[in-house]
């Protein structure tokens, strides 16, 4: 047999044609980057997000220009009852992806962070996950395939400042991650998640636009800049695609450099 050409393999490895792509949080920022990086490696798109129109947006633009199908889902991930009824609907759709990108933060010195803040980002950061991850991940071991990408952070492995919800939801996220991959590696189904450093994100507004922090941060990141969505979402693409279909449990960093200063 011929040796593939290196265009034939790359299609091979990284190609999500005929795929369906679910992922969480895409009316913008990083999940946005995901929704479009996965359409124009050829996956259709079903982008979740509690402030999606039916209408036009930003993510409908991006990955209809890339030829796919679109469908968009207006789903707050705070409400348990919606993200129960979202994971029903989607556990009819023969899902190959699922990014569980959706994510919010509340920043409260810990001694005064209030319940409702907590609990509000364990829902959404951390139950809406799990809740989708159980309910696709149940058809995915049915048909011997799938991948789930979850959105983890550099507060997986750390643990910041002002921010208690958000660093216990995310290193959660990375324990979730782990104990999933243990149980579906088997069965076909690929559970892994990244870890992305500071992004310029509306979430990282606040760093970014404090002067005395941001130079802190971008002086220990060796790259010496703030991540762009896209950063991330190429490795996104990685761990939806066979080119990663020997790696589970994984929590891949993509943060500059960071982790290793």
């Amino acid at each position: 047999m011929s040796p593939q050409s290196p265009a034939r393999l790359t299609e091979r490895l990284f190609g999500l044609d005929g795929r369906l792509a679910v992922v969480t949080g895409a009316s913008r920022g990083i999940g946005l980057a995901i929704a479009q990086t996965l359409a124009a490696a050829g996956a259709d798109i079903i982008a979740v997000s509690g402030s999606l129109p039916d209408g036009d947006s930003d993510v409908r633009t991006a990955v209809e220009a890339t030829g796919r199908a679109f469908t968009p889902l207006r789903v707050d991930l705070a409400d348990r009852g919606a993200v129960a009824a979202l994971a029903a609907d989607l556990a009819d759709r023969d899902v190959d992806i699922l990014v569980n990108n959706g994510g919010t933060i509340r920043r409260t010195p810990a001694a005064h962070h209030p319940d409702e803040d907590f609990d509000h980002v364990m829902d959404v950061n951390l139950r809406a996950a799990w809740v989708l991850s159980r309910e696709v991940g149940r058809t995915m071991i049915a048909r011997g395939h799938g991948k789930i990408v979850n959105t983890a952070s550099m507060l997986s492995f750390q643990g910041g400042i002002t921010v208690p919800g958000y660093t216990a939801s995310k290193s959660a996220i990375a324990g979730l991650t782990r104990a999933l991959a243990n149980e579906w590696a088997a069965h076909g189904v690929n559970v892994n998640a990244v870890a992305p450093g500071y992004v310029a994100t509306d979430n990282t507004r606040a760093l970014r636009e404090d002067a005395e922090r941001s130079e802190a941060i971008l002086t220990r990141i060796p790259a010496g800049r703030w991540a762009e969505p896209a950063d991330i979402a190429g490795a996104v693409l990685f761990l939806s695609s066979h080119a990663a279909d020997y790696v589970n449990g994984a929590v891949v960093p993509v943060d500059g450099g960071w982790l290793a200063r």
